[in-house]
């Protein structure tokens, strides 16, 4: 029995530290990317990606295939970029929920799984397809984005069909008509703007304090012009107080968004609950200082005892960790004329929203894993003989038993950890503005500001042709961690 304890034992204190070097969060586990792309190296972050080719057949291949897009995207490798996007497109499509690795996932914990993606990363992988076709000027594939955008939007609302959920994107609307207007759709676009105003005013308002841009309702003013629709202009112009004057159109332009510091990264924390007797078959996990309660059947007397007796439980959530932006305001200057960037998407407080709205799945099967974990090393120990003499041999095996389940003790308490996997590379807001050109070469400079109105300049030049609207996208990666 003595060499039995000792070999369980030093078993345990062995597979404690191999679980134990094991238990970084992904963001620190992909350090060497993640250091590069925030200190925008970004070649020596794509050369990472590219010496890490099995990442894309793990468990965390969108991540890897949307990082790839990113990355790809800022070094003006658009088709290679899209290439890649189009691979996490399809991941989010063709995705099958793997029962064998859910299973798993109860006895070890959520990193078993392959990684889906959250809702908005797999809205903001189109928006990236969108804008690289853009840069490609190939409006007719940036349309298809948008039908995509569409398709993935509506999904979104019978997915959540009660209110105060994030069902529906303004942002994406918006980049929607953008895409129609410069294409020549102006009716579509005009919709398209619409729309957005709409969940501006009626979600992203109260969920996400993001209010309706100036830009967008100058765009509703101006695609109401040109579709003739006069009843809705001359509504829009009472409702937003401002005139709508043609001769101030211009026809050509740059559409610029600018990416505003990086989103948030998810870490882990944990909450300890108590399990009591609920009756009924049920055992009710509680904590009191949270109001939490959840109720968990049990499938005998004997696995209740072993869950009461026990009592505490640790169980592992995800979190979402900000980087607080750099940068407060930015504006465009060209030939002594400013304008400002306006907020269009906060990703950072749609990444929280997300999050939030699954917390009461996710307690549920964080507990639902603690309590199998729990009911295996139940399992294990199994019941003893009452008060009769017990052999050698029972006295033997009961020992292992108590060894083997002590070792399971240890491993699920080793095991236990969140899935802090997520999009890192993406902005923690995006702006944007529609800039007056002329035909021929312009000059562009971005002014960001900072902290104490501290200024930091970076120019651009575009060659823009008649009736031409041309886009850019450039993303400040500073943080304030």
């Amino acid at each position: 029995m003595i060499l039995n304890m000792k070999w369980a034992n030093g078993l345990a204190i062995g597979l404690l530290l191999f679980f134990s070097s094991s238990c970084a969060t992904y963001y620190q586990i992909n350090s060497e990317f993640n250091q590069d792309f925030e200190y925008g190296n970004i070649e020596a972050a794509k050369k990472v990606l590219d010496q890490n080719k099995k990442a894309g057949r793990k468990k965390a291949q969108f991540l890897y295939f949307v990082n790839q897009g990113v990355v790809n995207t800022m070094l003006g490798n658009y088709e290679k970029s899209n290439v890649w996007l189009e691979k996490a497109y399809l991941f989010g499509e063709d995705y099958q929920k793997n029962y064998a690795n859910i299973a798993a996932s109860f006895l070890v914990n959520p990193n078993t799984t392959m990684y889906q993606g959250e809702d908005h990363e797999h809205l903001l992988l189109l928006y990236y397809k969108a804008l690289n076709y853009l840069k490609l000027n190939d409006y007719e594939a940036a349309l298809v984005e948008c039908r995509r955008l569409n398709l993935r939007l509506n999904e979104l609302s019978d997915k959540y069909r009660s209110d105060n959920k994030y069902k529906r994107d303004a942002f994406i609307n918006n980049l929607m008509g953008i895409i129609y207007e410069a294409s020549g759709d102006v009716n579509n676009a005009f919709i398209a703007y619409r729309n957005a105003l709409n969940i501006y005013e009626e979600d992203f308002s109260e969920m996400f304090g993001v209010t309706p841009p100036d830009q967008l309702k100058q765009d509703i003013l101006r695609t109401a012009f040109l579709n003739g629709f006069d009843t809705e202009l001359d509504f829009y112009e009472r409702k937003f107080d401002m005139q709508y004057k043609s001769s101030q159109a211009n026809a050509e332009e740059l559409v610029f968004f600018w990416h505003n510091g990086l989103g948030p990264v998810k870490d882990e924390w944990s909450v300890n609950f108590t399990a009591m007797d609920g009756g009924n078959g049920f055992v009710t996990f509680v904590n009191e200082d949270m109001d939490f309660s959840f109720p968990y059947q049990i499938g005998s007397s004997g696995e209740k005892s072993q869950l009461t007796d026990l009592r505490f439980f640790r169980v592992a959530f995800p979190k979402y960790k900000d980087r607080e932006e750099w940068y407060d305001r930015a504006v465009i200057q060209v030939d002594n004329q400013r304008y400002n960037l306006q907020l269009g998407e906060n990703v950072n407080a749609i990444a929280h929203k997300t999050l939030e709205e699954r917390m009461f799945k996710e307690f549920s099967k964080g507990l639902l894993r603690a309590a199998t974990k729990k009911a295996v090393e139940a399992a294990i120990r199994g019941g003893g003989q009452g008060g009769e003499e017990k052999s050698k041999e029972q006295k033997q095996e009961e020992a292992m038993r108590e060894g083997l389940a002590l070792l399971m003790g240890v491993v699920n308490a080793a095991t236990e950890k969140a899935d802090t996997r997520n999009w890192q590379t993406i902005p923690h807001s995006i702006y944007y503005s529609r800039v007056p050109m002329k035909e021929g070469e312009n000059r562009v400079t971005l002014k960001t500001i900072g902290p104490g109105g501290q200024v930091s300049a970076t120019d651009f030049t575009f060659d823009v042709r008649k009736n031409e609207t041309v886009f850019h996208m450039y993303h400040s990666l500073e943080t304030k961690r």
